[in-house]
């Protein structure tokens, strides 16, 4: 009985333990990304993310591997910390500021604000194609990023695809032609429109590169 009570005892200290280390993990992932976004040059927000999220996985890691105050846990518990770590950045990374910084639901919400709280609906299409454009640099920072994953060269004014640029293209047509639904609801009506997007685009377009 006694050595039942020790044995829960112990795997509670452990337990309290690895909640205070994971603890330890969000507030060093969330300076080392403030820092990052304040005094480093970023290029692409997700890749700085993920850059910041491996590195506080590592530096907590490290701590977990050497510190005597772990030297309770087993192998597999600080194996099985890390990798916890590692996936709680990595989803961090994206559901917080690439979300934000990419997310055009969230632009509706802020423009919305922005505005007194209510905008005439048939105005979204200017919005969208003018200030929205304009607001976020969007062109810019789209090019920016393709640019910094070798997905695009730009190259006398005129934007390639990369070989590997290619590849994620034909990926992404399968997927969407493949794998989202056929039947969306789009403004009141149910469709596969989107699908297939570029079954609307124009038939001879003046902006190929010559």
């Amino acid at each position: 009985m006694s050595s039942r009570v020790s044995n829960l005892g112990l795997g509670m200290k452990r337990s309290i333990k690895a909640i205070a280390a994971t603890a330890g993990y969000v507030l060093t992932l969330i300076l080392l990304y403030w820092i990052d976004i304040t005094y480093l040059q970023v290029d692409v927000v997700f890749y700085a993310s993920l850059q910041v999220a491996a590195l506080a996985t590592l530096l907590v890691g490290l701590v977990l591997l050497l510190a005597p105050v772990f030297a309770d846990f087993r192998a597999f518990e600080k194996v099985q910390l890390i990798i916890i770590w590692g996936l709680l950045g990595y989803i961090t990374a994206i559901s917080v500021p690439t979300v934000l910084d990419r997310s055009l639901s969230f632009y509706i919400l802020e423009k919305l604000q922005q505005r007194g709280g209510g905008i005439q609906l048939d105005k979204f299409n200017y919005i969208f194609t003018t200030e929205y454009m304009r607001e976020h640099r969007l062109v810019d920072i789209r090019l920016t990023e393709q640019q910094a994953s070798g997905t695009i060269v730009i190259d006398k004014g005129c934007v390639k695809l990369t070989a590997r640029g290619d590849r994620l293209a034909s990926f992404g047509q399968f997927f969407r032609k493949s794998w989202l639904p056929k039947k969306r609801l789009l403004n009141g009506e149910y469709t596969d429109m989107l699908t297939d997007p570029f079954r609307r685009s124009d038939a001879n377009p003046d902006y190929l590169c010559r």
